[in-house]
């Protein structure tokens, strides 16, 4: 069986860099993106760059008539999917504090990280099972670091590491062939911070071989939540 993997959020960034490593390791991937000019010109990339990319598939997160679509579009066209990366998330507003956070924008962020994400995933469990495959969140940490605690984003994601809990604890109780489990790629410069290059910060190449590496070591990750560099704790 081919090894094939869709990676949401993967026309930049972190998801980029994910796609790119992955397909050097030998995996084939599939680009999800919302935006079809910038997904073509990452698949251009990545095949000058010599990953076997089979194609790009329309993820709107906040759109579930969208996800369910795209999931169809996914067991339809790909049905030796088995790994899925949920990469995509957007950022909401990190200029704020928790008491200055709109609703609107807490809504919105939670829909995107945590309700589509959730939606895409349930969706594509029956494909994934059947093939013995995983389930990869790219996140954050739900515990709240001093140094950097937008509460919009961190709560989209704190949503999205219970979903791996508990997917995971009722996988290994319904013997259910799915594995999923979180992965902290640590401080990385991109789009979503600003391109923020802080020391500490890794860039998006070498959190892609890392993630990469995670993927292909033969261990059982279930339930797991991975700091590929966790954040250096300091006295404040």
């Amino acid at each position: 069986m081919e090894k094939i993997a869709l990676v949401t959020g993967a026309n930049k960034g972190i998801g980029f860099g994910i796609a790119k490593h992955l397909g050097k390791s030998g995996w084939k991937v599939v680009i999800g993106a919302r935006n079809e000019q910038r997904a073509l010109k990452a698949i251009d990339t990545l095949k000058a760059d010599g990953i076997d990319v089979l194609g790009w598939v329309n993820i709107e997160l906040k759109d579930l008539a969208n996800v369910s679509q795209t999931a169809a579009e996914v067991k339809d066209k790909y049905p030796e999917l088995s790994l899925l990366v949920n990469n995509a998330g957007i950022p909401g507003d990190m200029s704020v504090d928790s008491e200055h956070t709109e609703i609107s924008t807490l809504r919105e962020t939670l829909d995107v990280n945590f309700i589509g994400t959730f939606a895409l995933t349930k969706a594509l469990i029956p494909l994934i099972a059947k093939n013995g495959g995983r389930i990869a969140n790219v996140t954050v940490p739900s515990e709240i670091s001093p140094y950097w605690h937008p509460l919009a984003y961190v709560a989209s994601k704190a949503a999205q590491n219970a979903m791996m809990g508990v997917m995971a604890i009722e996988f290994q109780q319904a013997g259910t062939p799915v594995e999923i489990f979180s992965v902290h790629p640590g401080p990385t410069t991109t789009d979503l911070n600003g391109n923020m290059s802080l020391p500490g910060f890794h860039d998006i190449e070498t959190v892609g071989q890392k993630f990469a590496e995670l993927i292909n070591d033969g261990q059982n990750h279930q339930g797991e939540f991975i700091e590929l560099y966790p954040i250096v704790k300091e006295d404040i």
